[in-house]
């Protein structure tokens, strides 16, 4: 099968990876794909390192002559490339490929929505999702409902996909968390918190430091905090000085970027989904369950539909964080059993189901 996927993406985001990755899974295992993505990106750098087959376009252009020229070469890329299906991950050149595939009716169309933001149910966008298309993919229950209740998209068309994850890579590894855990001075009584996520508001770094201040200063001396994480839109200087204002710099650390992150996982005891909102594909929140430590999470975005009611918590709350790894921490029945609940939820959630779902799909358009 041949498909373009659209990625359209300045950041290295989770809409982003959920793009390649399906692309790296589908080259894998024996199909073309062309990957459009936007010039000077950090999407598009990843996607050459991964070797990927790119082409950068200006596909975020708004001008009218923009428009139009990229427009023909749209249509010069399909006559070239002559894809099955193809999937926009994005918004930005959605109205071209409908407008494309109504003008050539040589390949089906794919929206796959996997951005945090509800879709305006429009004229426009009823035409592209209900008419044009001949799918619309979901990755988490809210979009999902969106879909069926406001733009009352047909369930034949409407498919939910959550990620996947790699678990040749995520894994539980024994050795590397020896490593790791002596590296970073733990020993074996310590209990060790961690958050894997690219220093911003959303990601709730600053909740998760008050949450284990004030475990730490309630006499639970063994906790530790591992920030798994580097500048983005918060600098890691304020980071730093949130964590010496609340007095756990001697159990805090911060591992930047680290090609070892999986093995970094593994150290772990308890990882932690802070988030404030967004979380609409949630890589990390996989990645951590793969390597068989327990998760517990705010309840936003795709959260939900990854863990049960029990390791859930309000976003935004700190008083009930500290409260779920509490009661994680001293009840080993309650993490034995996230553990094993999680590590079941793996077989559903590895890159060769996400694969077969989403060539499901594929399939059943053509």
């Amino acid at each position: 099968m041949k498909s373009i996927q659209v990625v359209n993406v300045r950041w290295f985001n989770a809409t982003a990876w959920y793009g390649m990755y399906l692309s790296r899974l589908l080259l894998e295992n024996g199909h073309d794909v062309l990957v459009l993505g936007l010039p000077d990106t950090l999407s598009a750098r990843k996607g050459q390192e991964w070797g990927l087959p790119m082409r950068l376009l200006d596909l975020n252009t708004t001008t009218p002559w923009g428009i139009a020229a990229l427009y023909g070469k749209l249509k010069r890329l399909v006559a070239e490339f002559k894809p099955d299906v193809v999937n926009c991950h994005r918004g930005e050149s959605y109205l071209l490929w409908g407008l494309l595939k109504k003008e050539l009716g040589s390949f089906r169309l794919i929206r796959t929505r996997g951005d945090q933001r509800l879709p305006k149910a429009n004229l426009v966008n009823r035409w592209l999702h209900n008419d044009v298309s001949d799918a619309v993919i979901t990755t988490n229950s809210p979009m999902t409902r969106h879909f069926q209740n406001v733009f009352k998209v047909p369930p034949r068309k409407l498919h939910q996909i959550l990620g996947g994850v790699d678990v040749d890579t995520f894994h539980p590894d024994p050795a590397a968390r020896a490593r790791i855990r002596a590296e970073l001075g733990y020993g074996d009584n310590d209990l060790v918190v961690g958050l894997l996520g690219r220093f911003d508001r959303v990601k709730g770094q600053h909740e998760l430091i008050r949450a284990v201040a004030n475990l730490h200063g309630q006499g639970m001396s063994n906790i530790r905090l591992l920030l798994l994480g580097f500048d983005s839109a918060t600098p890691e200087t304020t980071v730093r000085g949130w964590i010496k204002e609340h007095g756990i710099e001697s159990i805090t650390a911060i591992t930047g970027k680290r090609p070892d992150i999986p093995a970094c996982l593994n150290a772990l005891d308890l990882g932690v989904v802070a988030s404030l909102w967004s979380e609409t594909i949630a890589r990390a929140a996989l990645e951590i369950m793969a390597t068989g430590v327990p998760l517990i999470s705010t309840g936003v975005g795709v959260m939900p539909d990854l863990l049960e009611p029990e390791a859930l918590f309000g976003a935004g709350d700190v008083d009930a964080l500290a409260g779920r790894i509490r009661e994680v921490m001293e009840r080993p029945e309650l993490a034995d059993s996230l553990r094993r609940e999680q590590c079941r939820r793996m077989y559903d959630l590895s890159g060769h189901d996400f694969l077969a779902k989403t060539l499901a799909v594929y399939e059943g358009v053509l």
